[in-house]
């Protein structure tokens, strides 16, 4: 056929058209030449070397850029790696899509070569997902799964791409025609968001108005609605302490005179009206539940999702955009105003406890301990980022003394600066992170601070930092294994497999940073406070991949991951 383009390209120019500019992945048959025509399209594409890993890139990059992700895969054991991002997505509300090739058509149920129903294999892990049967259909396929990934709550979505439809041909005047049919169907962002019944905003100003110890929780939705700025207005506008999940710091500054981390537990065991903004009762907030809330508290809840206001039945539940509502809730605000104040006595007690709780760690943090524990080197990291200044780099933390002392020292100042295991409790998500981030915020360095465990699980992907010579900086807690190594009591070290290494244990001292040494990156080992310093310094400076190996005392961690420094 004259003038005739196949399905990648296809594929390809409607990627294009709908806005994608990043794509991450693994190539090969059948989906090699999508990956290529993408990128002459001007598609930067990230290749991995794991499905899993550029998975966990897509879904974190939807969530720093409120664009869906978009990860590409082989078909079979392709799409089923790729299971692991898109069900991260889904777990954390972010817009995510996945695109695998598959067998022939024909051949299915034949035993063809990486045969798979890819579409009934990810149907629990997605919102949608679509099959393009014919090179025509590609077009309005990818718009659909491209508005499902970002409407309402935000989630992962999947397109299947055949390989005989991917190599059959239309020509270029067909081709711009499916083109422009599929934008013109396309959902426009806000189509569908429900009126919110000025009543209830109303209730809701008046509740916080007459509570005693009102206090607001932000997630990660709110920041994924980019809601800072009216979170930052209803704050300092009432004087009510506010208390982020783990990716809801940085919305307002950690160090803000208001915010109630330090004293988490009594800000959630006390208060009697709790606005809960973008952020799940789930439980990494005890399911809103006693003991750990009071059994009267008065929960307002706002969410995009009515399904979710619907499972948890707060006192008010309000979907919609975060922002927005805020918004509304200011202007409500604004026509009666209210400040608790700094003498209120709900705010002193927030603000007594949080300063008590935060010398107490300050005090452990000001030692230097050698060999090292996790709060030592914590400090020294928290204090080269903070001296940084803006823009602020993201930090990536996960594992588990790691994330859980990161969690408290490090610092967060500005808004989607902080990514971690999540809602899912997801380990293996480092790299990936740290490669969406890169490519999402150009202008931030990106530090990783890792436990040697979580590290490991995707640690090759190195490499791919010095590909693309990424400003990446990943800071390995090395403690010889999961939690530190042997951790077994004496009743366990028994049978015919007593000699051999415990299950939570690595090799000891391991190199890691030699890792990144192999493909041209720059690799420390630090064991002093001086050492460390030095290597952050250098590395921060030159914005180049590097990794830092921090060797820790193998006993200075605990199993549970929560060590005694907690509030």
């Amino acid at each position: 056929m004259a003038d005739s383009i196949d399905g990648n390209v296809l594929a390809s120019k409607a990627l294009a058209k709908f806005g994608v500019q990043h794509m991450f992945g693994v190539v090969g048959i059948p989906v090699t030449s999508l990956a290529n025509r993408a990128v002459s399209l001007g598609i930067k594409f990230l290749a991995f070397h794991n499905e899993q890993s550029a998975g966990y890139a897509a879904s974190a990059y939807g969530y720093l850029t409120g664009q869906p992700g978009v990860l590409l895969t082989v078909s079979g054991p392709g799409c089923v790696h790729g299971l692991a991002g898109l069900s991260n997505a889904m777990a954390n509300a972010w817009p995510m899509i996945l695109i695998s090739g598959s067998c022939d058509q024909k051949d299915f149920g034949r035993g063809d070569f990486q045969e798979l129903d890819q579409i009934a294999a990810v149907k629990p892990f997605s919102k949608f997902s679509v099959k393009a049967k014919d090179i025509r259909e590609i077009p309005n396929c990818i718009a659909q799964v491209l508005d499902w990934a970002a409407s309402g709550r935000p989630g992962g979505c999947y397109l299947d791409l055949p390989s005989d439809v991917l190599h059959q041909k239309v020509s270029d005047a067909e081709a711009e025609n499916l083109l422009i049919e599929a934008e013109k169907s396309r959902i426009k962002n806000g189509e569908g968001v429900a009126s919110l019944e000025i009543s209830k905003i109303e209730e809701v100003a008046s509740l916080l108005r007459n509570a005693q110890r009102p206090l607001i929780v932000c997630g990660k939705g709110a920041a994924y609605a980019r809601a800072e700025d009216s979170l930052e207005k209803l704050v300092e506008t009432t004087g009510i302490p506010f208390l982020p999940t783990p990716m809801g710091k940085g919305l307002l500054p950690d160090t803000h005179e208001l915010a109630a981390t330090a004293a988490r537990s009594l800000a959630i065991g006390k208060c009697d009206v709790a606005l809960v903004v973008g952020a799940r009762l789930n439980w990494l907030l005890h399911f809103g539940e006693p003991p750990k809330w009071s059994k009267d508290v008065k929960f307002i809840l706002v969410d995009i999702s009515k399904e979710e206001i619907e499972l948890r039945k707060p006192h008010v539940g309000l979907v919609g955009d975060a922002k927005q509502i805020l918004e509304k809730i200011n202007k409500a605000i604004k026509d009666d105003p209210f400040c608790l104040g700094k003498s209120h006595p709900w705010v002193e007690a927030i603000s007594n406890k949080a300063k008590e709780n935060v010398s107490k760690m300050e005090a452990q943090l000001a030692k230097d301990i050698v060999p090292f524990n996790f709060m030592t080197p914590m400090r020294i990291i928290r204090d080269a980022i903070l001296a940084l200044g803006s823009p602020a780099p993201i930090v990536v933390s996960e594992g588990a003394n790691t994330m859980d002392v990161g969690r408290s020292v490090l610092i967060q100042t500005e808004p989607r600066t902080r990514l971690d295991a999540g809602t899912w409790g997801t380990m293996g998500v480092g790299l990936g992170y740290c490669i969406a981030a890169a490519v999402a915020s150009p202008d931030r360095l990106v530090v990783a601070v890792e436990g040697d465990s979580g590290f490991g699980f995707s640690a090759i992907e190195v490499e791919t930092l010095v590909r693309y010579q990424l400003p990446v900086v990943v800071i390995v807690f090395n403690n010889g294994g999961v939690y530190g190594g042997d951790r077994r009591g004496p009743e366990e070290v028994d049978g015919p497999y007593k000699d051999d290494p415990a299950p939570t244990s690595f090799v000891p001292n391991a190199g890691y940073h030699i890792l990144i040494e192999a493909f041209g990156g720059k690799g420390y080992i630090v064991k002093t406070p001086e050492e460390l310093k030095s290597a952050l310094s250098e590395s921060f400076s030159a914005r180049k991949p590097a990794v830092i190996n921090v060797i820790i005392d193998p006993f200075a961690g605990a199993e549970s991951g929560r060590l005694q420094h907690k509030n």
